[in-house]
C-alpha cells in the first residue's frame, strides 16, 4: 500500500483499474454487448492517447523553449563578452555532468544579469567620454567644419582597449582646446594693449569678432575662424599704431625744432614731455594708454599749429623790425636802401600766408 501511495503512476493505474471494474459492473447491469463494450473501450483508449499526446507535445514545446532560452542567453552572454573584449563566462557543461534544462537556465540567468549590469556601466563610461569629445569638437570647429550630432556609442565594441583609445583622443582634444584658449587669451591681451594705446573701445573691437570674447566670465569661442579674425584685427591695429606713431614722432620733431627756434621755456616744454620722449621709440616701447589716441594726436597737432602760428607772428615782427631799422639807418645816412632779396622774399611770404621760411634766411635776419 505504501508503494502505491509513493508512486503516482501506480496510483493512476489503480484508479483506472477501479474505474474500469466499476464500468464493467455497470455494463453488466445495462446489458451492453461485447461489441459495444469493445467499441467504448477503444474510444477510451483513443481519448487517453490524445491526452497523452497533448501532454507530450506540451512537454516538447516546454523543452524546446527552455533550450531556446538557454541558447539565447548563451548567445547574448557571448555577444556581451565579445563586445567588452572578455572571454565568455559561461561554458555549457558536458552531457555526462549536465543537470536539467531548468537548472542550466537558472545558472545562466544570474551571469547574464551581471554581465548586462557591467555592460551598462561600461556603456555609460563610453557615453561620458564620447559626449565630452563631441562637446569639445563643437567648441573647436566652426559650424562649417563640424556638424554636431546626437551622441552615439558603438555598442559592438565596448572593450577597455577602445575605451583607452577614446580617452587618448579626449586628452588630445583637451590639450588642443587648452592651446587654442591660451592663443585666444593671448590675442585678446594683445588687442587690449593696442586698444589702450590707440584709445579705442576694446569691448566693441572684440565683439565685432565674436560676442563671446567680450564676456570675461563666459566660455569663449575658440574656433579657427575666431582665431584668424583676432589675428587679422591685431595686424590691422598694429598698422594703425605704426601710422599714428610715425605721425606723432613727426609732430614731436616739429615741436622740438620750434621750441629750439623760439627758445620755449622748459616749463612749457615739460607739458609735452610724454610726446618728445617717444621721438625715437619703437612700436613695442609705446604702451602708455591713449598715447596714440585720435584725441591726443589732435591735441599735439593743435599745439604744433599754435607754435607754427606763433613762429610766423614772431617772424613777421622780426622782419618788420629789421626793415624799419634799415630804413632808419638809410634815412640818417641819407642813403638810398638797396633792394634786399632775402628780406623781400620773407615779406612776400608773410603777406601771401606762407609759413615755411628757409632756415638760412632766418639766420640772416637774426644776424642783421
Amino acid at each position: 500500500m505504501s508503494n502505491v501511495q509513493s508512486d503516482p503512476l501506480l496510483q493512476v493505474e489503480t484508479t483506472c483499474g477501479s474505474l474500469l471494474y466499476e464500468l464493467q459492473i455497470i455494463w453488466d447491469e445495462v446489458g451492453e454487448s461485447d461489441t459495444d463494450r469493445d467499441k467504448m473501450l477503444l474510444e477510451l483508449e483513443q481519448e487517453c492517447l490524445e491526452v497523452y499526446r497533448r501532454k507530450v507535445d506540451q512537454a516538447n514545446r516546454c523543452r524546446a523553449q527552455l533550450r531556446q532560452a538557454i541558447a539565447d542567453a548563451e548567445a547574448e552572454l557571448a555577444a556581451i563578452c565579445s563586445a567588452m573584449g572578455e572571454r565568455p563566462v559561461h561554458i555549457r557543461q558536458s552531457d555526462q555532468n549536465a543537470g536539467s534544462l531548468k537548472e542550466e537556465l537558472k545558472a545562466i540567468i544570474p551571469q547574464l544579469e551581471e554581465m548586462n549590469k557591467r555592460r551598462n556601466e561600461r556603456r555609460n563610461q563610453f557615453f561620458e567620454v564620447v559626449e565630452e569629445i563631441e562637446k569639445i569638437k563643437s567648441e573647436i570647429y566652426s559650424s562649417t567644419e563640424y556638424i554636431a550630432s546626437k551622441t552615439v556609442v558603438d555598442e559592438t565594441d565596448l572593450s577597455l582597449r577602445k575605451l583607452e583609445e577614446l580617452h587618448k583622443q579626449l586628452q588630445a582634444l583637451q590639450k588642443e582646446k587648452s592651446d587654442r584658449l591660451k592663443q585666444v587669451l593671448d590675442h585678446l591681451s594683445t588687442l587690449n594693449s593696442l586698444c589702450l594705446v590707440l584709445g579705442m573701445d576694446f569691448q566693441q573691437t572684440v565683439n565685432e569678432v565674436h560676442p563671446s570674447l567680450g564676456d570675461s566670465d563666459g566660455r569663449k569661442n575658440i574656433s579657427n575662424a575666431t582665431i584668424e579674425q583676432l589675428a587679422a584685427a591685431i595686424q590691422t591695429l598694429r598698422g594703425v599704431k605704426i601710422q599714428r606713431m610715425q605721425r606723432l614722432q613727426d609732430l614731436a620733431s616739429s615741436m622740438l625744432e620750434l621750441w629750439n627756434l623760439m627758445d620755449t621755456p622748459i616749463e612749457e616744454q615739460q607739458l609735452f614731455q610724454n610726446v618728445t620722449c617717444n621721438i625715437a621709440a619703437s612700436e613695442h616701447e609705446i604702451n602708455e594708454p591713449n598715447t596714440l589716441s585720435v584725441d591726443f594726436i589732435n591735441y599735439v597737432e593743435a599745439e604744433v599749429s599754435r607754435l607754427e602760428e606763433l613762429k610766423a607772428s614772431k617772424m613777421k615782427e622780426l622782419v618788420l623790425k629789421k626793415r624799419s631799422e634799415l630804413e632808419e639807418i638809410c634815412r640818417k645816412t641819407h642813403m638810398i636802401p638797396e633792394a634786399d632779396s632775402a628780406l623781400e622774399y620773407v615779406i612776400e611770404a608773410m603777406e601771401s600766408g606762407i609759413m615755411f621760411v628757409p632756415y638760412r634766411t632766418l639766420i640772416l635776419l637774426v644776424s642783421l
